[in-house]
């Protein structure tokens, strides 16, 4: 399923936004563009809602026939269970987080301790945990700290942007991470001179335009065959003022969406044949 998440939104949702869009208004963009999945991702003021308010923006999301994901940081297991408790809340039947967070840079033997003392209540509860692709931590070794954890509830959200700023060749994050997918995160980007010609700017770009070669995603972790969602996100830079930048997120939003449905993934390799 397409979806919009916290971060196709990310210019609006901020106070550089005249009027900073809410939950609600972020869920009736993504429903009025036809959109049935939301990704509430690393969104500060979910973590000061109330019950009250948490029961009011998953009836909205409900309302609206929308599917709800949620996304934080940090494996912490009180933080996670947390997280689980407003999954359950939402209807969510996945949690995006992160092995590094802004309290703690655990290493992968303290992370794996954690992710065992957690991940049972996620099995029992049916919702996925997705550990998102980051300079901090390779994609092998992320790889390697979900895998050894044996569970099918238990993946990787991708997103091969991150994986360059670790100087992985994207490509090689997608092939490495693709048994483990449960998540995709959708962005484009693309390095472009700074003024003097002097170092670069790794940045975004409209979805289509730049150089994240998307059809290989497609065809190496096949997304679609499985029935892993694929999220908007951007890395738009600010463009001199808030009403431009806020009209050009939303274009970049839906030329997002478009593209993605414009896309096919291609057929599945046939089956070898045995030797006759």
């Amino acid at each position: 399923m397409i979806g919009l998440s916290t971060y196709s939104f990310f210019w609006e949702h901020s106070d550089r936004s005249p009027e900073p869009l809410s939950m609600r208004g972020a869920f009736e963009a993504t429903a009025a563009m036809g959109v049935g999945l939301f990704q509430v991702c690393d969104y500060a003021p979910l973590d000061a809602m109330t019950e009250h308010d948490v029961a009011e923006a998953a009836a909205a999301a409900r309302d609206l026939g929308l599917v709800v994901q949620l996304g934080t940081k940090g494996l912490e297991p009180e933080h996670l269970a947390r997280h689980l408790r407003l999954a359950e809340a939402f209807d969510a039947r996945l949690v995006r987080s992160m092995v590094t967070s802004p309290t703690s840079s655990p290493s992968l033997a303290q992370a794996g301790a954690w992710l065992d003392t957690a991940l049972p209540a996620y099995e029992a509860a049916g919702v996925a945990l997705a550990l998102e692709t980051y300079e901090q931590v390779s994609t092998a070794d992320l790889v390697a700290l979900v895998a050894a954890r044996g569970s099918d509830h238990l993946g990787v959200c991708l997103d091969p942007a991150n994986a360059v700023a670790r100087l992985e060749h994207p490509r090689a994050c997608v092939e490495t991470a693709a048994p483990h997918v449960l998540n995709v995160h959708v962005k484009d980007f693309t390095f472009a001179r700074q003024d003097g010609w002097v170092g670069f700017t790794f940045s975004g770009a409209p979805m289509g335009t730049g150089l994240h070669d998307y059809d290989h995603l497609l065809a190496t972790v096949r997304p679609r065959d499985r029935g892993v969602d694929e999220v908007v996100e951007h890395w738009l830079p600010w463009q001199g003022d808030p009403e431009t930048t806020v009209r050009t997120e939303r274009e970049w939003t839906r030329a997002a969406v478009e593209h993605l449905r414009t896309t096919t993934e291609p057929p599945s390799p046939a089956p070898d044949r045995p030797a006759a």
